[in-house]
């Protein structure tokens, strides 16, 4: 086989190698697409809040926290605090699906006893893995913050008549 045929060989195989990968990545955007698409049921997200709860009881037991220990408020669990949005953090919290018969605002203000970083940094961070616990004071900060935006911009709804 001449020098050029190989050359040729050899870049028709890294073509047909990369249009596999792209055809592979393609299929899995599609699969994860879907996956976003699909909605949690009245039972799923009741089934999570109940979760949720039984981990933060469970938290104060255990000696070692890392990321996955905490009950993020969202609906699907983030990996990084880049993905605790206002707007997943507020469709959580204000889900109709919520158990009990607090308030919104009442709901709010229960998370923010939980995420606000004065208690947070001093009861919940010493017990997280060193290799977890800068992601975690960031993610639980980013809860805070977008919680008190939440709570302010009801309360600025409420005092315009908007949901009072």
């Amino acid at each position: 086989m001449s020098e050029h045929d190989w050359a040729r060989r050899q870049e028709e195989h890294a073509r047909k190698q990369f249009e596999q990968f792209q055809r592979e990545q393609e299929a899995q955007q599609r699969r994860a697409e879907q996956k976003a698409i699909r909605q949690l049921s009245k039972e799923d997200v009741i089934k999570l809040f109940e979760e949720h709860e039984r981990r933060w009881a469970r938290l104060a037991s255990l000696d070692v926290l890392s990321w996955h220990s905490f009950p993020w408020p969202m609906l699907k669990q983030p990996t990084d605090p880049e993905q605790l949005t206002y707007i997943e953090i507020q469709a959580y919290v204000l889900s109709p699906h919520h158990p009990g018969s607090k308030t919104s605002k009442e709901r709010i203000k229960d998370y923010l006893r939980k995420w606000h970083p004065d208690r947070f940094e001093t009861k919940v961070l010493p017990k997280v893995r060193e290799d977890d616990r800068e992601k975690v004071q960031e993610g639980a900060g980013t809860v805070a913050r977008h919680l008190n935006k939440l709570l302010s911009s009801l309360s600025s709804s409420a005092e315009n008549g908007l949901f009072g």
